[in-house]
């Protein structure tokens, strides 16, 4: 569900529509650190059996259960594994073998590449990358993909 946010001081109103955020786990109460710890013992085999999880970290299971899907842990190592980015590209010659091309030079492997049709001369084209190997910054690389020629507008669409 989106929410309203009241904007007074921004002057109006500000609509929120993305789905994740990304929090200091020192605001939350401990309970979301506890069920992450929780699955990290049944994912790592140290523990069989989801009680001797929550017991372990000390959570009751029905928190365990009610937050197991909804709380993530963020790391650098895991952090945008996968990268769906958006296009908008002029439907002229060589324009998406620049933009494959900047992609691999800068460590990205391409896994998919969805294109559709050519409408008013502008093509859309979702690029699903991934992104271990990048040799710099996801911001970086966004960047200098939007600076190529023919690109109208490049933006992420997800992150695994």
């Amino acid at each position: 569900m989106d929410s309203l946010l009241d904007g007074d001081a921004l002057g109006g109103v500000i609509e929120m529509s993305d789905r994740y955020l990304v929090i200091d786990k020192e605001i939350l109460p401990d309970v979301f650190e506890k069920v992450m710890m929780a699955k990290e013992l049944l994912r790592s085999g140290k523990v069989r059996e989801v009680t001797e999880a929550t017991r372990t970290v000390g959570v009751s299971r029905s928190t365990f259960y009610k937050y197991k899907d909804k709380v993530f842990s963020y790391s650098e190592n895991e952090a945008g594994k996968k990268v769906i980015i958006s296009f908008m590209l002029n439907h002229m010659q060589g324009v998406l073998s620049n933009v494959l091309q900047v992609i691999s030079a800068n460590g990205g492997n391409i896994l998919t590449i969805n294109q559709e049709i050519p409408i008013n001369h502008i093509a859309s084209v979702n690029i699903t990358i991934e992104s271990n190997g990048l040799t710099k910054s996801l911001d970086e690389l966004i960047g200098e993909l939007d600076s190529i020629l023919g690109v109208q507008s490049v933006s992420v669409l997800a992150m695994e």
